[in-house]
This record gives C-alpha cells, sequence and structure tokens, in this order.
C-alpha cells in the first residue's frame, strides 16, 4: 500500500523549528547570519523530517563577504572593489553584517561548503580565531581584509603600507616647516596603528626633530576616540602646530576640538589623517590624508579567494598594497 505521506517543504520544517522560512532557507544554503544554536535546530530537523530540497544549480563559486560593525565610508570602499571584482569574474558575492559575536564551529563552516560557499572574506576589526580556525577545518578558503593584527597561519590577509603611510605623512608635514608635530594614533594594540606611529617617530628621528613629550597619543579609529584624545591632545604645552591623525575620522574629530578652541585649521593647526575615505573631501577644509586602497584591497581579496578556491598557491600569506599621499587644504606652510 502506497505511503500517503506527503513530501516534507521548507514550511513544515520552519514550523517545527519556531523560525521563518527564510531562515530554514539560508541554513541549507550554508548563510552565516543565521544563530548557531538555530543552525543546529534546524538541521537537525531537515534530518528528521528526512527533507531532500531540488537539486542546487550552483554557479561555479560563491563568495560571501561578512562585514562586522556598523557600515561606514571605510568599509563601503573595500565592499565596492569586492562587488566589482566579482561582477568582473562572474562570481556571486553575497554580503553579510555581523553585529556582535561573529558564527563560528565545525558545523557552521561545513554548512557553509554544503552550501556551495567557495570562499569567506572577513571585514573585520580583528578576525574571530574560533571563527577561522572552524573555517580552517572546514577546508574553505579565507582572506581578511586590513586586519587590526595579522591573522593565524594559514589564513591569508591583504593590508597596506602602514609604516610607509606613517613616514610620508610627516615627511608633508616636515617640508612645510613644521617642528611641533604630534601624532594621534590609532587603538594602542593594533599593529596597524603601531606601524602608523612608528613612521611618525622614525621621520621625526630621521630629521632629528624631537617628538616632545605628550606629543604621541593612542585614540581608536573612530570620531568619538578622536573628540576626546584630540581634546587632550591640545591641552599640550606647547600645543602642536601639526598632527598626524591615524584615520580620516580621529582626524576630523580633531578638527572639531581645535575650531571649539577657536583654532583655525590650517592657519593654527594643520591635520594629516589616514585612509582617504569619501568623507575626506566632504569636511572643510578638505582633508590632506594619507590615500590607503580601500577598493583596491577589496578587489584583491575577492581575486585572492578565488586562486584559493581553486587550488593555486599563492605568493604571500601577507598582502601590502601601497600607499600615497594626497595633499588637500588642510595642510599649511608655517
Amino acid at each position: 500500500m502506497q505511503s500517503s505521506r506527503r513530501r516534507p517543504t521548507l514550511a513544515t520544517v520552519a514550523a517545527s523549528a519556531g523560525v521563518s522560512v527564510a531562515t530554514v532557507s539560508k541554513v541549507l544554503n550554508g548563510r552565516s547570519d543565521v544563530a548557531p544554536d538555530t543552525r543546529r535546530r534546524v538541521q537537525s530537523l531537515l534530518v528528521e523530517h528526512g527533507y531532500a530540497g531540488r537539486p542546487a544549480h550552483r554557479s561555479p563559486a560563491m563568495v560571501e563577504l561578512q562585514v562586522s560593525g556598523d557600515l561606514c565610508a571605510y568599509s563601503t570602499e573595500i565592499i565596492k572593489g569586492t562587488l566589482e571584482a566579482g561582477a568582473e569574474a562572474g562570481v556571486p558575492v553575497v554580503i553579510t553584517n555581523v553585529k556582535g559575536e561573529p558564527p563560528s564551529g565545525d558545523a557552521w563552516a561545513h554548512g557553509l561548503t554544503a552550501g556551495g560557499w567557495q570562499a569567506m572574506i572577513l571585514l573585520t576589526d580583528e578576525a574571530n580565531r574560533r571563527q577561522l580556525a572552524s573555517l580552517t577545518r572546514a577546508g574553505l578558503p579565507v582572506v581578511v581584509v586590513n586586519p587590526i593584527n595579522p591573522p593565524p597561519a594559514p589564513v591569508t590577509s591583504i593590508g597596506a603600507t602602514n609604516f610607509a603611510g606613517g613616514i610620508t605623512a610627516t615627511d608633508h608635514l616636515l617640508a612645510l616647516g613644521h617642528r611641533r608635530i604630534a601624532c594621534l594614533g590609532g587603538p594602542a594594540d593594533a599593529a596597524s596603528s603601531q606601524a602608523r606611529v612608528h613612521g611618525y617617530r622614525a621621520a621625526m628621528e630621521n630629521a632629528g626633530v624631537p617628538v616632545l613629550p605628550g606629543y604621541v597619543r593612542s585614540a581608536g579609529f573612530c570620531y568619538p576616540d578622536g573628540l576626546r584624545e584630540g581634546a587632550r591632545l591640545l591641552d599640550v604645552e606647547p600645543r602642536p602646530t601639526a598632527v598626524f591623525a591615524a584615520s580620516d575620522e580621529i582626524a576630523l574629530a580633531l578638527i572639531q576640538v581645535a575650531r571649539e578652541r577657536g583654532l583655525r585649521v590650517p592657519d593654527d593647526l594643520s591635520v594629516v589623517g589616514f585612509d582617504d575615505t569619501e568623507i575626506a573631501t566632504m569636511t572643510s577644509p578638505p582633508l590632506t590624508t594619507v590615500r590607503q586602497p580601500l577598493r583596491e584591497m577589496g578587489i584583491v581579496a575577492l581575486r585572492t579567494a578565488l586562486r584559493l578556491a581553486a587550488g593555486e598557491t599563492v605568493e604571500s600569506r601577507h598582502i601590502e598594497l601601497a600607499t600615497e599621499l594626497v595633499v588637500r587644504s588642510s595642510s599649511l606652510a608655517v
């Protein structure tokens, strides 16, 4: 006698799990934006119900770009580059914005490979080591873009020449005749910020110009950090006539602090940033800054991820792209 039991559907599984059909679909497709407990519950019910989805007609490669935290001008430029390279290669790129603890675990990582993902690109301040370990064990190639600190082997990372950028910014201010030059750095424990500050110190030392007490401060890379530490920096006596800031955001915050104190930029205080995001051209005056090739980083990350997915060996585990100075109106000769 033929069984009258109907073939289970996504809706059946979703109802049993207490989630939406879209969530079940995400689990089936290996999407990372599903909570680990929910993913395990759905995967268990898929097996229990004997669900067999339609055969997937997948592209030769699918890549996920996982962005941690709030989107900003900095991350948007990298996203644009990744999408541009994906379109050129004919590869779908799925962007996932993760807030809080990123997904990890072997079940999650194997779900990605089962869902057809060929590589993962992470745009994050600090790559989660548990997540990286899970992806490595699943055999899924990973590329981390501009990490604060280098990820462990065998993960590949894309960055910029931070040390050279720090030298270039400081040399520019020295060439304008400034001698009381301060540095507003990023997080003290971030390798990228340390390299920028070391570049500043190297340029000052090469020029025989002393770094005065209190002239180097660690902040963060975001606007509120620049407001707080910028105010403290401008309290130092003698007050600096120029500042190299480790990001565009803290440079703009410093300009705001200077204005609140009646200082004119660049007449009373020259400011140089780092990144060259869109906001550098929107401020008044437009910001002199070290251009970090953000869009190109996204392009190189996607191309590198595809090479790794194809089983190729990349020449270097860490790839650095060159920075360059973009002179605008926030810096002036003394």
